[in-house]
């Protein structure tokens, strides 16, 4: 069973997914290679939580500041339809991504880790910190995960999401034996 549910996802469905990329998806690193190619590192288990999510009607979204080839590869791998990179006012793109997933502000979750985040975390209904998030964002969101970005943090909020919308045992049953 997964840890306790936050009071911001008690008696309440989220109907979407929208995540920043570095220090979310990643752990803030940026490996680059004498020719300047870019890698980054994505947690396994996130990916796992976002296909889960996925799979029960939850559209994601990813909502990123920097232009990275590596993001848009991991987003293609995982079926994740909506791709906003290059944002660097993520509040201006947000309510026409959020129309086209067809999804209310209030019932979509936001997780964040810096300032650039926080005026996309005023806009949703369930903004969620990461555990190392700079402090203003953790105090700005009604949430903050145990896992730090870049190593399960997503995959806590992803069975947070599942846990609130009654989805979780459901998806547990298909790795039963």
């Amino acid at each position: 069973m997964p840890e306790s549910l936050p009071e911001l996802f008690r008696d309440r469905k989220p109907s979407a997914l929208i995540l920043d990329v570095d220090g979310v998806l990643t752990d803030n690193s940026i490996l680059l290679d004498a020719e300047g190619s870019e890698s980054k590192r994505f947690h396994v288990p996130d990916g796992g939580g976002i296909k889960w999510v996925q799979s029960v009607g939850v559209p994601v979204a990813w909502l990123t500041g920097r232009e990275s080839m590596a993001v848009r590869a991991r987003a293609k791998e995982l079926g994740v339809l909506h791709l906003r990179t290059g944002i660097s006012n993520k509040a201006t793109v947000l309510p026409e991504l959020l129309e086209q997933m067809n999804v209310d502000a209030r019932d979509a979750v936001y997780v964040g880790d810096d300032w650039i985040d926080l005026p996309a975390l005023a806009l949703v209904g369930f903004p969620v910190a990461v555990a190392n998030a700079h402090p203003l964002v953790k105090q700005a969101a009604g949430a903050t995960t145990t896992r730090a970005g870049g190593d399960g943090a997503v995959r806590e909020v992803c069975e947070w999401i599942l846990q609130a919308r009654g989805d979780f045992d459901e998806v547990l049953a298909r790795f039963e034996p």
